[in-house]
Order: structure tokens, then C-alpha cells, then sequence
């Protein structure tokens, strides 16, 4: 059940255009000529295909028309697919898949047919737990670096399906909430992959139950693409109203009217596109749907009219938080947080770009405040950098808890991932699968360590330096990996160096830390000089709160401690001490999180 929880809160993907087709009724749908190829063998129980050919093949560009048709559920689609061998071998035969509800029809390359062979492969990275998959046979090898692109028709409906999840045992109702993707009359949402495979992909197969090695293809999938573009041309049919809310790539496309309205015998169309677009470390998606759009307060909600009335909580939440995004994000011009109304009340929430897929909730303006601070966040900073993107909306979400629920509750939230993330982490560096946060794919590294890197640098340089640096990061500019920490570097005039090389640059684990040792003495002036030892058995150097108190009295330092090393602190206080504390639960550790030594009068 575990695995059914962390694929309940699944990466959506974004995407982002809308353009005309033409009038006509009978033309359904508008693109480039399909290529002439050959007729595919039957599908097969096993592929040809190895992992390793899987794993070379990389995506440099999407171009996608595609013929929606909801009343049948079904996907038409002509796609021209440019894919990269970042293998270090020739390929001659090329990999690449769709959801196994979907066909591969047509497969070309300089107007040139091509042979392939269609198997069924198990995967969970789509909603189905399977993936059809094309073996292509090349007229000539693909060398390592070189790059073609190809011509590929394909089809087949996106239902709602559950199977993968009903595999692994999770309810049927939870399964569906979960995986809520299809094309539908009513609504139509394509996550990507890891959640339906609607477009041309090369993967290594995963399941779910095998540690975490569908979470990780997923995001070795976002990191191999980041750089990729989509362009997309869409042509929805209708019967009844027309669509008006269209989200790509995580981006609201304001919509054109119909092409053409439904008669007795053909449905009403209704075209969007999108340019070419940097996908970043996100993947396609597609959500096409009718609401009322309502925006204010830096917010856009697409609301279904059965929740219209709980949007003005949404508003109020929007209204408590915006002076703590200014704070810490500046008053930018950017684009508005995206809402979209799922259609069930139990859909589970997605996210991709500016967008929040999500049941809109009857809960009061205080529980909307922390889903709509990440919301703000998310548009008020992009960056093109997992660990940056979602790192800094989880961190101005835990400020905000911070300061309306008090620090401790700020700490729980933080935490809530530090057990997860101590499983993942190497005991000792080199010697386990870690990931410095510029190339991590796993969730809890790019999420959750994320978070604590950013908390602990504002403990070290002070808010005012982290907000400099938050409000003058440019994701455009971030070229260089030292592009942020120098930022850091130049509001605060700290040499971060040491903390960059521990916690980004690379994967040191976590640290361990100890009291070794107190030792309180009498000072002049009625003061109390007290000595902590502190012991560091982890291999990453730390910047650690240290809290001596005595009845209502506290004192805090912050000390850094050296990777797999001690130090001794020393700090006066005015009176005899009882209690000292290390670590408020901001660092990370291999173990507890915080740690307390009670002060017995034989100490003194």
C-alpha cells in the first residue's frame, strides 16, 4: 500500500497551446500527410528490445497533431519524433512506446517506410501496467550522439484504467481516484508518462513493489527530456458545449470560439496549439475540459458549477498569503497560478508548471492556505532545476506554516520526509545509489532534501540574504551549476563553498550528530561558561542550532560541525544551565532529527 500513497501524489505534466483547424466539419482532423510505411507484424509476447537500447534513446523534440474524439474515448495522432542516441553504441534497432491501449500504426523516416515489429512490455509507467512498444528496424545504425527524426502515426483509446494499482492490491475506489486519467465527453486529462503514456517514449520497463525503481525511471525520464520541446496542434470534437478551459504543459491557453458547432451528423470542433516549448524536468500533458474561469489574487480557478460557491475561499486564502510570497519572492509580473477543478471529490491532486489539478475543496480559507501558498510559489518562481522548482514552493509553504501554526509545527512538517530520505541516502559517500540534487531524480531528494538545503541556507545567511537571492534568481540565467550559490553568495557575502560541495554539488548522506560531553564551569559576573562536544559521525559538514536553557531562559548558537568530526562549543550563559538542545529538527540527520541532554547537578 505504501507504493499506492506515493503514486496518489504522481508528477503531472504540463502543456500549453491552442490553435484553429479548419472550418469544415467533415476535415476532423488537420496535419502533416501520414508517411507511407509499412504495416506493423502482429503484436508479440516478447520484445526484441533490450534495456539498454531502452535506455540510450533520448527525445530531442515532440511535434504532435493530434485528433481527440471524447465520445469514443479515442486518440489520433501524427508525430514527428526526433530522438538522440545518448548511448555509447550504434543502434539499429530503435525503441519506443505508447500506453497499451494505443497502437502503432504508421513509422517513417524521410518520407521512407520503416519495419517494425509491436510487442506488450509490463510497465507501470502507465496507468494500464503495460506499454506497447515498437522495435524499428534502421536502414543504418544510429551512431552514439546522432540524432533522426521520425514519422509516427498512431491510436487507440485512453479509458480510465486502474489495472496497475488493483494489481498491487490497492483499493478500487482509491485506485481510481488516483489514476483519473483518459479522454472522456466531459473531461479530458493526460498526465504523461509515469501516468499515461500518450506520446512517443523510450523506457526502461518498471513496476510497482520493485523498490523504487518506477519513481526513479520516472524521473530519469524528466532529467533525459529536460531540455527536449513539444509542439502540439490539437482538434477536439464536440456534441453538446464546447470545451473552454485548455491547460499545456502546465499552462493556461486562453481559447478561440469553434471552428464549427455540432450538427445531427458531425460534432462541433474546436482547435488549440501550442509552439515548440521546453518541456524543463517535467512531461507533456494535456487537460481539455469546460469550466468557469474565475481569477483574482493571483490566482485563475477553472471551477465545474457544482464547486463555483468555494472559490471565494480560495480567494481569501490567496489574499492571507500573497504578503509572505512578496516577502520572499518579490512582486514580479508572472503569469497566475492555475487551479483546475478535477471532476471527482476524491481525485487525488496533481501538479505540473503553473498548475494544480485538484478537487476544489469546501474546507475553510485557513486549511486552503497551505495548497494555495505552493500554488502562488510555483508561479511566482520557476526554474528549470527539479531541486529549485519544487524545492522553493515546499519551503515557502513550510515558512508559511511557520509562521501561522509556530515553529515546531514548521519543524513536524519538514520531517514528515526525513525517514524516507535517511532510506535513500549512502552511509558512506561512493559507496550507495545517493544523488546530488542537480541531477536527482528521486522525489525525495529533489522535494524533501530540496526543502532542507533551502531552510538550512536561510539559517546560515539570514533572511534578508535569502530573499535577495530567491528575488533575483532568473531561471533563463541558469546556465552554470554555481549560478544559485553564488546568488547566495553575493546577498549574504558568505563563502558557501563547503555547504554547496556537502548538500548539491554532491552526495555526501546525511550527517549524525551527537552530545558528546557538557561541561558547565563558573565565570566571573555570576556567568556559567558551558563546553559542548559535539560529535558529527556522518560524512556531510552541518550548520547546527545549539540551545543552552535554564527555567525560562535559552541562549542559541549556530555551530558548524565538520564532516565526520567533533567540535567543542563553548558559550556564557547567565545562570546555571539545566537543559541543552541540538538540533531543532532543520539539519537532516541518519537518525533523530533533534537531540537533548538534561543537566544533573553532579555536571556543575
Amino acid at each position: 500500500m505504501k507504493h499506492f500513497v506515493f503514486l496518489a501524489a504522481a508528477f503531472c505534466s504540463g502543456l500549453s497551446g491552442i490553435a484553429q483547424q479548419p472550418e469544415k466539419p467533415q476535415v476532423l482532423f488537420s496535419g502533416p500527410p501520414k508517411t507511407q510505411a509499412a504495416t506493423p507484424q502482429p503484436v508479440g509476447s516478447k520484445s526484441s528490445i533490450t534495456d539498454a537500447e531502452r535506455r540510450a534513446v533520448a527525445i530531442a523534440a515532440w511535434d504532435l497533431d493530434l485528433h481527440l474524439s471524447p465520445r469514443e474515448q479515442s486518440l489520433e495522432a501524427h508525430a514527428r519524433v526526433t530522438v538522440r542516441n545518448d548511448g555509447s553504441t550504434p543502434l539499429l534497432l530503435l525503441p519506443l512506446q505508447l500506453s497499451s491501449t494505443l497502437q502503432f500504426e504508421t513509422i517513417g523516416l524521410a518520407g521512407k517506410r520503416l519495419v517494425f515489429t509491436s510487442s506488450i512490455v509490463n510497465s507501470d509507467a502507465d496507468h494500464t501496467g503495460q506499454l506497447t512498444e515498437a522495435a524499428i528496424s534502421l536502414p543504418a545504425p544510429l551512431a552514439p550522439g546522432s540524432d533522426l527524426t521520425l514519422d509516427v502515426n498512431y491510436g487507440g483509446t485512453i479509458p480510465l484504467s486502474a489495472k496497475r494499482l488493483l494489481a498491487i492490491g490497492a483499493p478500487e475506489a482509491q485506485a481510481q481516484a488516483s489514476d483519473w486519467d483518459r479522454v472522456s465527453a466531459d473531461f479530458t486529462g493526460l498526465r504523461g508518462f509515469g501516468n499515461v503514456v500518450w506520446y512517443p517514449v523510450s523506457s526502461v520497463p518498471a513496476l510497482l513493489g520493485d523498490e523504487a525503481k518506477l519513481f526513479t525511471e520516472i524521473g530519469r525520464q524528466k532529467l533525459l527530456d529536460q531540455d527536449a520541446t513539444v509542439a502540439l496542434r490539437i482538434t477536439d470534437e464536440f456534441f453538446n458545449e464546447p470545451p473552454n478551459a485548455v491547460v499545456l504543459n502546465g499552462r493556461f491557453i486562453p481559447l478561440d470560439k469553434p471552428s464549427s458547432m455540432p450538427t445531427a451528423a458531425f460534432p462541433g470542433i474546436i482547435t488549440a496549439a501550442l509552439p515548440a516549448t521546453r518541456i524543463g524536468f517535467d512531461t507533456p500533458s494535456l487537460f481539455i475540459a469546460r469550466r468557469t474561469e474565475i481569477s483574482g489574487n493571483g490566482l485563475r480557478i477553472l471551477t465545474t458549477d457544482a464547486n463555483s460557491a468555494n472559490v471565494k475561499d480560495y480567494m481569501t486564502a490567496a489574499t492571507t498569503v500573497a504578503p509572505l510570497i512578496k516577502t520572499w519572492l518579490g512582486a514580479k509580473t508572472h503569469a497566475p497560478a492555475t487551479m483546475l477543478d478535477l471532476p471527482e471529490s476524491d481525485d487525488a491532486p496533481a501538479e505540473t508548471g503553473d498548475l494544480l489539478a485538484t478537487p476544489l475543496s469546501s474546507d475553510p480559507p485557513q486549511q486552503l492556505e497551505p495548497v494555495v501558498v505552493h500554488a502562488l510559489s510555483h508561479a511566482a518562481f520557476n526554474s528549470s532545476r527539479a531541486w529549485l522548482d519544487e524545492g522553493v514552493a515546499s519551503f515557502i509553504a513550510t515558512l508559511w506554516t511557520d509562521s501561522s501554526q509556530g515553529h515546531t509545527a514548521a519543524m513536524e512538517s519538514l520531517n514528515a520526509g526525513r525517514t524516507a530520505l535517511a532510506l535513500v541516502e549512502p552511509g558512506t559517500p561512493g559507496q550507495g545509489p545517493g544523488e546530488d540534487l542537480l541531477h536527482a531524480v528521486n522525489p525525495v531528494y529533489y522535494r524533501t532534501k530540496a526543502t532542507y538545503v533551502l531552510w538550512m541556507l536561510r539559517n546560515i545567511v539570514g533572511d534578508n540574504a535569502m530573499q535577495t537571492a530567491l528575488q533575483e534568481y532568473a531561471g533563463r540565467e541558469d546556465t552554470r551549476p554555481d549560478y544559485f550559490e553564488h546568488l547566495v553568495e553575493k546577498s549574504s557575502g558568505h563563502d558557501l563553498n563547503w555547504f554547496f560541495s556537502s548538500w548539491v554539488d554532491e552526495d555526501r548522506g546525511l550527517p549524525d550528530l551527537s552530545i558528546g560531553g557538557i561541561f558547565p564551569s563558573p565565570e566571573a559576573h555570576q556567568q556559567i561558561l558551558v563546553a559542548v562536544d559535539i560529535v558529527n559521525d556522518g560524512y556531510a559538514e552541518a550548520t547546527v542550532p545549539l540551545t543552552v536553557r535554564a527555567n525560562e531562559t535559552a541562549a542559541t548558537a549556530w555551530v558548524r560541525v565538520p564532516a565526520h568530526g567533533h567540535i567543542t562549543h563553548r558559550m556564557l550563559f547567565p545562570q546555571s544551565p539545566s537543559e541543552v538542545d541540538l538540533n531543532d529538527g532543520s539539519v537532516p540527520e541518519v537518525q533523530d532529527n533533534t537531540h537533548r541532554r538534561i543537566i544533573n547537578a553532579q555536571d556543575h
